[in-house]
């Protein structure tokens, strides 16, 4: 009776631990990781929106595709933002590519020694591992929302870099738990403004062609390396 009675009570505290906000945590970051493990592509529609503190209101709000997709040990990504003004970015190969068909000018930043930084931010919650998002962020568990119909996983992230908090004092992200991916990012920067991100139509693994991570450019197009 007393053997039962220990073994009853090691199994309610453990579902309690499990139920816990560091139980529910992990519970997400496993989900991410198993997701990570099966990750190839995905692709998405987006709204973009950025809000300013000053004026409390909306300041623009970008629509259109985004696309991930891994390429050896790193996670690419291309969008292509139709409204209120065409535009492409691509990351890939520790750059980012910036082209304005209307200027028909391509800006390129090199993300050098702070690639890993640009990696966090560009592609965070699609195809990254739970336990590699808790090396650069410390992460905590805030409850479950709903995201257009989605029972969320809402996490809310600090940056560890002292570098990336001068800009950005932490982040807010709805994980889907079905599929480990993000459905919902909000960003704060320390001045207060922020910027809200939300994927819709999300489809995992699919081809995606190669064009995508292709600027569409002409022998006028103007280039500039920042």
């Amino acid at each position: 009776m007393r053997v039962a009675y220990m073994l009853s009570c090691l199994a309610l505290a453990a579902s309690i631990a499990l139920a816990s906000p560091a139980g529910e945590l992990e519970t997400v970051l496993k989900q991410m990781d198993e997701a990570a493990a099966k990750f190839r592509t995905t692709e998405a529609n987006f709204t973009w929106t950025q809000y300013n503190k000053v004026i409390d209101d909306v300041t623009e709000t970008q629509e259109g595709k985004i696309y991930f997709r891994r390429a050896g040990s790193e996670t690419q990504m291309a969008a292509e933002i139709m409204q209120p003004g065409a535009k492409v970015v691509i990351f890939s190969d520790g750059k980012i590519q910036v082209y304005q068909p209307r200027l028909d000018q391509v800006d390129i930043y090199d993300a050098g020694a702070h690639r890993d930084e640009f990696e966090s931010f560009l592609v965070l919650g699609f195809g990254g591992r739970g336990q590699d998002m808790v090396k650069s962020f410390d992460v905590t568990y805030a409850g479950t929302e709903k995201v257009d119909g989605i029972d969320a996983a809402k996490l809310d992230l600090t940056p560890k870099s002292e570098k990336i908090r001068q800009h950005f004092a932490h982040i807010l992200l709805w994980i889907d738990p079905q599929r480990g991916l993000s459905v919902k990012q909000q960003l704060f920067e320390t001045s207060g403004d922020y910027r809200i991100a939300k994927y819709s139509g999300i489809q995992v693994n699919q081809k995606i062609p190669e064009d995508k991570f292709k600027l569409k450019t002409s022998g006028k197009t103007k280039t500039l390396t920042h």
